[in-house]
């Protein structure tokens, strides 16, 4: 960025620095708010103490650190670069956030797949899911399993990276390693490796859901039954599924041999009814707008850097460049909105736990259905 002092280019250069610190500004106060109030909404609701939501309030949290360790740095390259006042970062500087970004935005992809699995799990074997991948402990394991391979895939551009470029945004830029290097491809197509993974997942998820929509026709098969447990080819289950949960009469079912019954004190539901599997496809949209937001808002800034190492460095325009960066900047505070916009479910604790937050008439609109859940 040429010196605001050069004659001809003060005024307009000291618009673009306003424009981008107030850009920047907003970007990091958009991704604070939102993030540490997401973070305050599943703290604070017990009902969102699940572990699905363990997840997201990991990645809003990361999120958040992202922007608070990123872009301060930013816009103090940018207003040195601009004031040409002051030495930029040192080397051991522009490793440091290099590292760092590279760290949150590893972590979010590790993490984003691993939801994808459990999400996978939690609609085609949710029995097995509630069973054993319900709780927090497999939340927790998830999140270390995350940042453990966020830091392992975050560490080589630390220890052999190159310095940060002329370009004011490059300090929290993903590849910093010197164009060309083989390690800097092996980290780009780690990323696009995950990334593709997951996506593959969810779409492996579309087409299960998708099978199990289709209507077949149906065989009227005669049900055999000596003592009314009704177990055969054409039988519907029914009585199978009353037995195994404890309100069944009589000898064990000839299909049920060998199957506990529930009794009164297991009173666990094993079978995911039509509410249950609601609740969870309204969390599968949300994690994957959350995936899809994070393709495209890094894609641009991947695809600059495929070309930067297999095609030359000055093959990306330097404008293209910064956008790409920026786009990534915006990614730390997006998901809080995501979330809203695509779960009705925090909607309503957020209203439930910040009042001051709600309109009178959205107060007013309220009180009716309050009143109905009490009987009124």
């Amino acid at each position: 960025m040429a010196n605001a002092s050069e004659p001809g280019g003060g005024g307009g250069e000291a618009a673009a620095l306003g424009i981008k610190l107030a850009t920047l500004s907003l970007l990091l106060c958009v991704s604070l708010a939102g993030n540490v109030l997401f973070a305050l909404l599943i703290v604070r609701e017990r009902s969102l103490h699940r572990a699905p939501y363990y997840l997201l309030l990991d990645l809003c949290l990361a999120d958040g650190l992202r922007a608070l360790a990123c872009l301060p740095a930013v816009m103090l390259a940018a207003r040195r670069a601009a004031a040409a006042a002051g030495t930029p970062p040192g080397a051991l500087g522009c490793k440091l956030l290099a590292f760092l970004a590279a760290l949150f935005c590893f972590h979010a992809a590790f993490l984003l797949l691993g939801v994808g699995v459990t999400r996978y799990l939690a609609i085609a074997h949710h029995r097995f899911y509630a069973e054993r991948l319900a709780g927090w402990p497999c939340a927790a394991m998830l999140v270390c399993a995350a940042w453990a391979l966020a830091l392992a895939a975050a560490f080589p551009p630390v220890l052999d990276g190159g310095g940060g470029g002329d370009d004011e945004d490059a300090p929290c830029a993903l590849e910093q390693r010197p164009d060309g290097a083989p390690g800097a491809l092996g980290f780009l197509l780690l990323l696009a490796a995950v990334v593709g993974a997951t996506h593959l997942v969810y779409l492996r998820l579309l087409f299960f859901i998708h099978d199990r929509r289709k209507m077949r026709p149906a065989r009227l098969v005669p049900a055999v039954s000596h003592d009314w447990t009704f177990h055969g080819p054409g039988a519907t289950g029914q009585a199978a599924a009353n037995w195994t949960a404890g309100f069944g009469r009589g000898p064990t079912p000839p299909a049920l041999v060998g199957i506990r019954p529930a009794g009164p004190g297991r009173g666990a539901r094993r079978l995911l009814v039509l509410e249950e599997f609601k609740t969870e496809k309204r969390l599968c949209k949300m994690f994957y707008a959350i995936t899809l937001l994070f393709l495209l808002l890094w894609g641009p800034y991947v695809v600059a850097s495929y070309l930067r190492v297999l095609v030359r460095p000055g093959a990306v325009p330097q404008a293209y460049l910064t956008a790409s960066v920026w786009l990534t900047f915006a990614q730390a505070g997006i998901n809080p909105v995501v979330c809203f916009l695509f779960n009705r479910e925090l909607r309503d604790c957020f209203r439930a736990q910040f009042p001051c937050c709600q309109s009178p008439q959205a107060t007013q609109a309220s009180l009716p259905c309050d009143l109905k859940g009490i009987g009124l």
